[in-house]
């Protein structure tokens, strides 16, 4: 097959990994790609938001399947306009990314078919909102409706936190995202994520992980992108998966059919796991990014096998195969970020960190300039090793992490820690 791939960041580099060692791949295409996307298939330069173009795109080249990575395309209905023109892609349709595009539509759903998450109210008026917060208390979830790259979701710990949040967001602060907020119970627990790979009808298990949301060590500083993941979760015990599948997986998929808008793809949960069981934080529509590069470097069987039996409804003629490692991912990013970064410095070392066994860097955010790789975003590298246990991966990552020279970066250093603390207990 001829394969497109949509995305460029750290995630689209492990997809890349992954569908070029496919058996069924031919050739594989990335748009627009990066340094990293590169070594495993050839970048193209395509605008992603152009849906014709991307028909067209794939006519010429003769493409058998589309894979989008990131949210985007996904909620602007990229996967219905390739569908629409008889090319098989996989991700789940406009209607169906609501699940990520708006939390509105994910809470009411979740309200409809009986899945567990935190009580909640919507406000598109500002006033209206920080009265009901005033009436409910403190710490209280302020969230954004709609897509806002991460920044979206404010989990206040004093009201003057909880009303300016609801200012900025209803305020326009992040566009049209924030004029409708969603305003959440806050939970108690640890927090985890689980995968599923859905056909619109089924769903099987596609691994669990859990990533550092916040910039600093001890999770301090402001909320990013992620700065870190390790996979598998522990704490998600077999019997806990079990019931997520069962509790909020499963009820989702036949709320979703329910509605006319069987979901197809990826379906990522992050999931808070309290005392009273696993209660749905979101969805989101696509593999998570770091945590796809820690799934699929443990994933052994063929992924485009496995992503061709979600397209065609097929889900139950396959099983997926793991392995017994544990993975872990550290990021290195450009100082300032969560904000603003300078971009254009150097990296060398990238070869350095890959000599040892089982490491992979994934390039998330660099640019080529001849034979040098220049920082080119926030987040820019994805350190990832495989070990027997969580401490021998997060031991051989931040090995790996040493090796390369990038001044102007920089990195947690306490990926995975409750993981290894539960290791050496």
């Amino acid at each position: 097959m001829n394969i497109l791939l949509i995305g460029s960041g750290g995630r689209e580099h492990a997809l890349a990994r992954s569908l070029s060692a496919s058996a069924l791949c031919d050739k594989l295409l990335i748009a627009p790609g990066n340094p990293g996307t590169a070594q495993h298939g050839t970048n193209v330069v395509l605008d992603v938001a152009d849906h014709p173009a991307v028909i067209d795109f794939c006519r010429v080249m003769k493409i058998d399947f589309v894979v989008v990575g990131p949210e985007a395309p996904l909620v602007t209905g990229l996967v219905d306009d390739l569908k629409g023109a008889g090319i098989k892609a996989f991700g789940p349709s406009k209607a169906a990314a609501q699940l990520e595009g708006s939390k509105a539509f994910t809470k009411d759903l979740c309200a409809e078919f009986g899945i567990p998450t935190a009580a909640y109210r919507r406000f598109t008026d500002a006033e209206t909102a920080k009265a009901y917060v005033r009436s409910y208390g403190v710490p209280i979830v302020v969230k954004a409706d709609g897509l806002a790259a991460g920044k979206g979701v404010v989990v206040a710990t004093s009201f003057e936190e909880a009303e300016g949040a609801i200012d900025m967001m209803i305020g326009g602060g992040l566009g049209a995202a924030g004029a409708e907020v969603v305003i959440e119970a806050f939970l108690e627990g640890e927090e985890a994520s689980f995968f599923a790979l859905c056909d619109g009808t089924r769903a099987i298990p596609f691994g669990t992980a859990q990533d550092h949301k916040r910039v600093f060590d001890e999770d301090k500083g402001p909320n990013t992108g992620g700065m870190g993941a390790y996979s598998p979760a522990a704490v998600l015990t077999p019997d806990l998966q079990a019931r997520v599948m069962r509790e909020i997986i499963e009820p989702t998929l036949a709320g979703m059919k329910a509605r006319g808008m069987p979901y197809t793809g990826i379906l990522y949960a992050g999931l808070m796991l309290t005392k009273d069981g696993p209660q749905l934080i979101e969805y989101n529509a696509r593999l998570g990014d770091p945590e796809t590069q820690v799934l699929l470097p443990r994933l052994k069987s063929d992924l485009v096998t496995a992503l061709l039996a979600a397209c065609d409804g097929m889900l139950n003629s396959i099983s997926l195969q793991w392995s017994d490692a544990a993975a872990l991912t550290v990021v290195m990013a450009a100082q300032g970020y969560p904000g603003a970064v300078e971009k254009g410095s150097e990296i060398k070392g990238i070869d350095r960190a890959e000599e040892l066994n089982d490491v992979i860097v994934f390039h998330a955010g660099t640019k080529q300039n001849g034979d040098r790789i220049l920082a080119h975003g926030g987040r820019v590298l994805n350190v990832t090793a495989l070990g027997a246990t969580i401490t021998e991966a997060q031991r051989k990552a931040y090995e790996a992490v040493d090796r390369i020279d990038w001044p102007e970066g920089f990195c947690r250093r306490d990926i995975g820690w409750r993981a290894v603390e539960r290791e050496q207990g």
